[in-house]
């Protein structure tokens, strides 16, 4: 059995540097969420690391609950920075940067912020644990978040707004 021309041609112009690292990085990824949550019966996700490093150093009652998973909650948050990292470095020889100005990035960071409180989650938890176990909530999440940076896109693209 051979594969369609036309879809090689698609996926080399969807990955033109090849698919293998997106496929072994969604194998670490779904790896390490099994992982996680079979160890820990937990679903993995990053939007509540801010309030389980707080956890550490604040006596409020809010933070309690986070005291049990903070540690694994730190090293998890801490692998997806290093890991970006030695992408960087493994795949792109030098740390990354952007053209984007700093007030753009702070102020991406506080609506994503803020959307993920209000979607009680963040892409990668619903996106990956969410979607994985069949969370009707998750999909909407899911199907929401890709329609609406699609429509975004599309706008800034229009707009012609550069970095």
């Amino acid at each position: 059995m051979s594969l369609d021309p036309l879809l090689v041609q698609t996926a080399a112009e969807f990955f033109p540097n090849g698919i293998s690292r997106y496929a072994i990085g969604g194998l670490l990824v779904g790896l390490g969420t099994a992982i996680i949550y079979l160890g820990t019966g937990i679903s993995a996700g990053a939007s509540t690391f801010l309030e389980s490093t707080l956890s550490y150093v604040s006596a409020q009652s809010r933070f309690d609950r986070y005291v049990s998973s903070r540690d694994w909650r730190l090293v998890f948050t801490l692998g997806i920075v290093l890991g970006a990292g030695v992408y960087a470095v493994v795949y792109q020889g030098g740390a990354w940067t952007t053209s984007v100005q700093p007030w753009r990035l702070l102020i991406g960071g506080i609506l994503v912020g803020i959307g993920t409180r209000v979607g009680k989650g963040c892409t990668s938890g619903h996106g990956i644990c969410g979607l994985g176990s069949a969370s009707r909530t998750s999909i909407v999440g899911v199907i929401t978040f890709l329609i609406v940076a699609i429509v975004v896109a599309q706008l800034v693209a229009a707009m012609g707004v550069a970095p």
